[in-house]
C-alpha cells in the first residue's frame, strides 16, 4: 500500500483523545503524479477546467464589443458611465466571489466548487440577457463575476496539482492564453449578433450573453469524470481515496501503477487535518511568505490595471476616437485576441526553461515600455484605427503571458492548505485596486474626449508594468521544473 498510516503514537493519559487518534501518513502520491508523462488524460482535465478562461473571455469580450449596442439599446441607452459601473460590478463581484468561493475550496475541497460556481455563472449569464435598466444589469455582471472569480481559485488550484512539474508552466500559461479564444469566439458572436441587417438592435445583445450560458451547460457535462485533487485529499483525511485515483490516473497514462517499493518516488510523512484555521491561513500568507505575498501582490495588480482598463474600453476607444461602428468592433478584436493566445503558445515553454524570473521580468517590463510607445503615437494623432489594433496586438503578445504568470506565481509558491485561498486574496486584492477602478477611470478619462487625458491613464498602467518587472526580477521564486512540495513545504509535513 503506497499510503501507510503510522503506529499510533503513545500521547499518554493527559492528552485528549482527539489529538490521540490524530493519523499521520507517508505518501509518495506527489512524486508518482510528477513523474508520469504528458497524456490524454492531462489533455482532457485542461480542456474541461481550463474552458474557464474561455468562458472569462467571452463574458469580457461580449462586454466590450456590445458596449455600444447597449448605448444604442431603445431599452437601456445606456452612457459611457453606466457601462464603466457595469464593468466595475462584474469586477467587483469576481473579487469577492474568489474570496468566498476559495475559502470553501480549501476548506471542501476542489470538486465541489467546480459545479457550484459554475452553476452560478450559467444562471447568472442567462439572466444579464434579460436586463432592463442599468441596476438589473450590473446585477446579474457582478453575480456573472462572483462565478468567475470561483472558478478561478478551484481551478487554477487543481491544474497545479494533476499537471506534472515540467510541464506546469507552460500549461498555465496557455489555459489562461485560451482566455483569447472565447474572447474572438465573443468577436465574432458581436459581429454577427449586432449586424442590424442580421438581428435587431435590442435583441442581439440579448442573443449574446445567452451563448455564454449554453457553453457553460456543456462545461458543466464536460467535468463530471474530473477526480478531486489527491493532494488534497491526502491531507484531508482521505487516503484511501487520494491512492485509488492516483492509481487509476496511472492505468490511465501508462497502463499500470507505478512501482513504489524501489524507492524511487521520495516520500512524506504528513499529519492529516480536516481543515486549516484561518488564523494559521493569514500567517502563513503575510508572515512566513511575506516576500512571496509582496511579489503576488505587486504581480496581480499591475496586470489587473493594465488589462481591465485597457480591455474594457478597447470598443469605446474604437467609437469615440476612432469613429468604428458598434457593429464593426468585433473585426478589430480578432486581431488582438490572435496576439494574446499566441503570446502564452509561444513564450510559455520559456518559463519552463529560462525561467520564471527571466521571463516575468522581461514580459512584464516589455509591455510597460510599449504601451506608453503606443499611447504617445495615440496622443499625437499617428495612428489609424488599424494601426493601433496592431500596436495593442503586439503589446499584448508580451502582456498575456506577462498576466498569465502572475497567477501562475500565486498559484505555486504557497502551500497546499492554503493554495485557493492565496489565489483568491491575490486576485481579489489585485483585481480591487487594479481592476475595478481601472475601467471606471478609463471610462471618465474616454468621456473628456481628450487623447491627452487617456495617454495619461496609458502611462499608468506603464509605470505599474515596469515596476513589477523590477520586483520580479528581485523577489520572485525560481519555481520552475520543481515539485509544489518542494517550492513551499505542506502546513501537514512532519518532516
Amino acid at each position: 500500500m503506497e499510503l501507510q498510516q503510522s503506529p499510533a503514537l503513545n500521547y499518554g493519559p493527559a492528552v485528549s483523545a482527539a489529538v490521540a487518534t490524530d493519523r499521520i501518513i507517508e505518501t509518495s502520491i506527489p512524486a508518482r503524479l510528477d513523474a508520469l508523462p504528458w497524456s490524454g488524460f492531462h489533455t482532457r482535465v485542461v480542456l474541461a477546467l481550463g474552458i474557464t478562461w474561455t468562458l472569462d473571455g467571452l463574458e469580457v469580450t461580449l462586454a466590450g464589443a456590445l458596449s455600444g449596442a447597449l448605448k444604442q439599446s431603445p431599452t437601456l441607452q445606456f452612457s459611457n458611465l453606466d457601462l464603466g459601473v457595469a464593468n466595475s460590478a462584474y469586477l467587483a463581484g469576481a473579487v469577492l466571489g474568489a474570496l468566498g468561493f476559495g475559502w470553501l475550496t480549501d476548506r471542501i475541497g476542489r470538486k465541489k466548487l467546480f459545479f457550484i460556481t459554475l452553476a452560478l455563472y450559467l444562471s447568472a449569464t442567462a439572466a444579464t440577457a434579460l436586463s432592463w435598466d442599468i441596476a438589473s444589469y450590473a446585477l446579474f455582471r457582478f453575480l456573472t463575476g462572483a462565478g468567475i472569480g470561483g472558478e478561478y481559485t478551484a481551478i487554477n488550484s487543481t491544474i497545479q496539482e494533476l499537471v506534472p512539474a515540467r510541464y506546469r508552466g507552460w500549461t498555465d500559461l496557455v489555459i489562461n492564453g485560451s482566455f483569447w479564444i472565447g474572447a474572438a469566439m465573443g468577436a465574432v458572436a458581436a459581429i454577427v449578433l449586432l449586424d442590424p441587417a442580421v438581428i435587431g438592435q435590442d435583441l442581439g445583445w440579448r442573443l449574446a450573453y445567452l451563448i455564454g450560458a449554453a457553453i457553460g451547460l456543456v462545461v458543466l457535462l464536460m467535468r463530471m469524470w474530473i477526480p478531486e485533487s489527491p493532494r488534497w485529499l491526502m491531507i484531508h483525511g482521505r487516503p484511501d481515496q487520494a491512492h485509488a485515483i492516483v492509481d487509476e490516473i496511472e492505468r490511465s497514462v501508462i497502463g499500470h501503477g507505478q512501482n513504489t517499493s524501489d524507492g524511487r518516488f521520495p516520500k512524506m510523512r504528513l499529519k492529516m487535518r480536516d481543515h486549516t484555521p484561518i488564523r494559521e491561513v493569514v500567517h502563513t500568507l503575510f508572515v512566513t511568505y511575506r516576500q512571496r505575498a509582496m511579489v503576488g501582490l505587486v504581480l496581480m495588480i499591475a496586470q489587473a490595471f493594465f488589462y481591465n482598463a485597457i480591455f474594457f474600453t478597447f470598443a469605446l476607444v474604437l467609437t469615440d476616437f476612432y469613429g468604428i461602428s458598434a457593429d464593426h468592433v468585433g473585426w478589430y478584436l480578432l486581431p488582438f485576441a490572435a496576439g494574446n493566445f499566441l503570446g502564452p503558445l509561444l513564450l510559455g515553454r520559456l518559463f519552463d526553461t529560462l525561467g520564471r524570473r527571466t521571463m516575468i521580468t522581461l514580459t512584464y517590463g516589455v509591455s510597460g515600455l510599449l504601451l506608453a510607445l503606443s499611447g504617445y503615437l495615440f496622443s499625437i494623432g499617428a495612428l489609424s484605427a488599424q494601426g493601433q489594433t496592431i500596436a495593442w496586438m503586439v503589446i499584448f503578445f508580451f502582456a498575456s503571458p506577462a498576466a498569465s504568470a502572475a497567477y501562475l506565481t500565486v498559484s505555486e509558491t504557497f502551500p497546499l492548505e492554503v493554495r485557493a485561498l492565496a489565489i483568491a486574496v491575490f486576485y481579489a486584492v489585485g483585481t480591487g485596486i487594479g481592476g475595478v477602478a481601472g475601467p471606471a477611470l478609463f471610462g471618465v478619462l474616454i468621456d473628456t474626449g481628450s487623447r491627452t487625458s487617456v495617454f495619461a491613464g496609458y502611462l499608468l498602467g506603464a509605470f505599474l508594468m515596469i515596476a513589477a518587472a523590477i520586483v520580479a526580477w528581485r523577489y520572485a521564486v525560481s519555481a520552475e521544473r520543481k515539485s509544489l512540495e518542494d517550492i513551499a513545504r505542506p502546513l501537514a509535513s512532519m518532516e
